[in-house]
């Protein structure tokens, strides 16, 4: 495959501008799923791309490298679809349904879910593990309380995503240390001036959300608990996770391991032939309550087979805009002209952001802006750190709030709530790149280049 050049700025800002046209009229104006625009978008681009005379070989492999950036990912959703079935068949999750029903306060359960989720995150580097498991029964419980799943899951991805943010085990914060070229460590403290801001007016904002909800009462809760049996066994895939994690192990081969685990305890009480049903198709409940059997029938590898062909359209998609140089060819210019470092931040910001729509992917999404920016830092005198920061708080964090984006997808299959309507309740999301631009303006927090 010959090296492709990078289209002049005019045709492909119209390629841009038309991709958002088909984004918007099919989701917002027509309230498509995204497997529509993803479809018609695809097309679109590789009529773009056969015009500036790439071969049908070409546009082949540039639609497959897409997806080939992602196949962890992808594997690691059907592991998290086998995980959940199994910790709702092994009484991992009904068993901490029932510590939640059990200690749960109206007043306090957003500010305390988006805590939990912030710790365990932060323990495991994972903001998607912490949403399929911990994430899993806050949802469960939250909804239980008569609060709005949005409201719930908005809290629950708030704190993971600061929890794999803050992480030296997360692989997003590695990525982005690795782009910019500074020390892992250095990054993380760096991202203290944008990420506890925003997680701390979430906590606020989500103290004043729970402040006189009238829900479920303590007796319904507690009729629920009665009603689930706690058993020793949650601690030992709990402490596995964890152990894991901070080993350094990977994400697939630690899910991997829990799976061998929980499903041979599974075994003790079950034959293969129902092994096999529940990681296929999910576990069902016997119990005959409406809501448990609404916060106990999940997980399964099928279940998640709508957000992995989403996931895998969109991949396709980003490859081609990537491998054509379509964002390269509108942004570079503007990276080229920018003179001042508040500019460069924004201009960072405004490409990941950018990124995330257009491409869906998390990792290209931050990689992408650290590559097309990582000069204009050096030139105006910012120090690489403020290039990492800028890359999360863009291109890492609002992926969660892209229908068609992995993250997205993915919580939106884990948590049972679309993307659009949990993501005004995301406000770590939505808070990050405020906070991000902000330093960058007044000067608070941002670091110059060693001289």
């Amino acid at each position: 495959m010959k090296q492709t050049e990078t289209p002049r700025f005019g045709h492909a800002l119209i390629l841009v501008i038309l991709l958002v046209i088909i984004f918007g009229g099919s989701i917002i104006g027509l309230g498509l799923s995204p497997y529509v625009p993803l479809l018609i978008s695809l097309l679109a681009t590789m009529i773009f791309a056969k015009l500036r005379r790439a071969t049908w070989d070409d546009i082949q492999t540039q639609l497959l490298a897409g997806i080939q950036t992602a196949l962890a990912p992808l594997f690691l959703f059907l592991l998290i679809g086998m995980l959940i079935a199994l910790w709702m068949g092994t009484n991992v999750i009904p068993t901490m349904l029932w510590l939640g029903f059990n200690v749960a306060n109206a007043a306090w359960f957003l500010p305390s879910a988006l805590l939990v989720t912030a710790i365990v995150g932060s323990m495991i580097g994972s903001a998607f593990t912490t949403l399929a498991t911990v994430g899993v029964a806050l949802m469960g419980v939250g909804t239980a309380m008569g609060f709005s799943p949005a409201l719930v899951a908005g809290a629950v991805l708030s704190g993971a995503i600061f929890g794999d943010k803050s992480s030296p085990l997360s692989d997003s914060t590695n990525l982005a240390s690795s782009i910019a070229e500074t020390d892992l460590f250095a990054h993380i403290k760096n991202l203290m001036w944008t990420t506890l801001p925003a997680l701390v007016v979430s906590f606020i904002i989500f103290i004043v959300l729970g402040t006189g909800h009238a829900g479920a009462s303590a007796a319904e809760l507690h009729h629920l608990a009665g009603l689930l049996t706690p058993t020793w066994w949650t601690v030992v895939p709990l402490v596995l996770l964890v152990g894991m994690a901070w080993a350094k192990i990977p994400a697939i081969p630690t899910l991997l391991v829990n799976v061998g685990v929980t499903g041979a305890y599974f075994l003790l009480n079950h034959n293969m032939t129902t092994l096999a049903d529940v990681l296929l198709n999910g576990f069902k409940t016997t119990a005959e309550n409406d809501m448990l059997q609404s916060l106990l029938n999940r997980g399964g590898m099928l279940a998640m087979m709508p957000t992995v062909i989403i996931i895998m359209l969109a991949l396709a998609l980003g490859g081609l805009l990537t491998e054509q140089k379509i964002l390269q060819a509108v942004m570079m210019p503007l990276a080229n002209r920018i003179k001042h470092g508040a500019g460069v931040i924004t201009g960072t910001i405004v490409t990941g952001i950018a990124a995330n729509f257009m491409i869906g992917e998390q990792y290209l999404a931050t990689i992408l802006p650290g590559q097309l920016w990582k000069q204009a830092f050096d030139r105006v005198g910012l120090s690489r750190l403020a290039l990492g920061r800028s890359v999360e708080d863009s291109g890492t964090v609002v992926n969660y709030l892209v229908p068609w984006g992995v993250a997205g997808s993915f919580a939106a299959q884990t948590l049972g709530v679309p993307v659009h309507v949990f993501a005004p309740f995301v406000f770590f999301s939505l808070l990050s790149p405020v906070f991000s631009l902000l330093s960058a303006w007044t000067g608070i927090g941002i670091k110059k280049r060693d001289a």
